[in-house]
């Protein structure tokens, strides 16, 4: 009998507890929905990069890193081998070295004949010179041998002299006349065929006109030489570029999560070999309206880890409407709506001494 007495006092006081503990609840509001609004846990999740050779590919012949080992930005992660590479430049240095000397020999021999025809333009010059004066000589001779013959006819004319000396002034007329016509001849040959005004110009002189377009005309020769210089001059660069290519470097700090490709592999271009788990740490939260505006993007926000309570100050980078599945359903019972979340990112500072996958919380009461 004292047993069930005992009993129903139990019972009794178990439900005035509950009793009791519902008001509570009901009236300080701290039920589970409540608790979720308040308290935001969530997950360090550090940014992962893939690495890969930039269009370029061959045999790895150094695995400089291994997974869980940390680098620093510019370190060596991998080489492929750069023998082909290598042959190509050289190749290359040799067409352009080749080319160099052909323009420099190219460039000597229009030189050569610009002073060739300058050269022979200066001995016509002196040329047609000595063949004017030598024409004036001549036709100042045909002059007098005109004047001559002109008084022998008269004084012939007249009786006073004999035939004879006529007929020697008459052959000393043609003869001079002959002289200057050969004359101006030899110097209209010089002219080639030009006209002669008195001057001499070198626009008379066709033929050492032509010398000297002739060597004009090398100069194109050298431009297409040094078209062709430029090209494989680029083509160099492309090659040296590649060949820095071959040589993977760490873009910045971090830690190697997977090396996916092992030395002596044949490496295809732009195919990731290495993941990289870097500085950039950050969490996502999912809040309700409510709790978004008032929150802003540049925003500071500070949580605390859940295993040594250690505070840590972040940035929001990034706050928008989250996924469907995200959506927060709040208790109709209290007469409140469903409610949309909003996805926040926060990226925490780089110096906080943390690790990716520790757990944080962000307490908004």
């Amino acid at each position: 009998m004292n047993s069930r007495k005992q009993a129903q006092k139990t019972g009794i006081f178990l439900i005035a507890v509950l009793i009791i503990s519902g008001l509570v609840l009901m009236y300080t509001g701290n039920d589970a929905t409540i608790l979720a609004v308040e308290k935001k846990d969530s997950i360090l999740t550090a940014e992962q990069i893939k690495l890969a050779f930039d269009s370029v590919g061959g045999r790895m012949i150094n695995e400089n890193v291994k997974e869980g080992q940390f680098v620093k930005s510019g370190e060596v992660i991998m080489e492929i081998d750069p023998t082909d590479t290598n042959l190509a430049i050289e190749k290359l240095k040799a067409q352009i070295a080749q080319l160099d000397a052909q323009i420099k020999s190219t460039a000597g021999n229009m030189n050569v004949n610009l002073f060739r025809a300058a050269n022979d333009e200066q001995q016509t010059f002196r040329q047609i010179d000595a063949q004017r004066a030598v024409l004036n000589s001549a036709e100042a001779t045909l002059k007098n041998a005109e004047i001559d013959y002109n008084r022998k006819l008269a004084l012939a004319n007249e009786g006073a002299i004999a035939k004879s000396q006529l007929d020697d002034s008459t052959m000393a007329l043609n003869v001079a006349r002959a002289n200057v016509q050969n004359q101006r001849q030899l110097l209209e040959r010089l002219l080639s065929g030009g006209v002669d005004n008195g001057v001499t110009n070198s626009l008379n002189l066709p033929t050492i006109e032509q010398e000297r377009a002739a060597a004009k005309n090398i100069e194109n020769d050298i431009a297409a030489l040094n078209q062709q210089k430029k090209s494989l001059e680029i083509q160099l660069k492309e090659l040296e570029i590649s060949k820095e290519r071959l040589t993977l470097h760490a873009p910045e700090d971090g830690k190697i999560i997977s090396v996916l490709s092992k030395q002596g592999e044949m490496i295809s271009p732009n195919v990731p070999v290495v993941l990289l788990e870097t500085r950039r740490i950050y969490y996502d939260i999912y809040v309700s309206e409510e709790q978004a505006v008032k929150l802003h993007e540049g925003e500071e926000i500070i949580c605390r880890t859940i295993a040594d309570n250690k505070e840590i100050k972040g940035t929001i980078r990034l706050l928008t409407q989250a996924p469907g599945f995200a959506d927060l359903k709040q208790s109709r019972e209290k007469g409140q709506a469903d409610l949309s979340a909003f996805q926040v990112r926060i990226y925490i500072s780089p110096d906080s001494e943390v690790l990716a996958g520790q757990t944080v919380r962000v307490d908004f009461d």
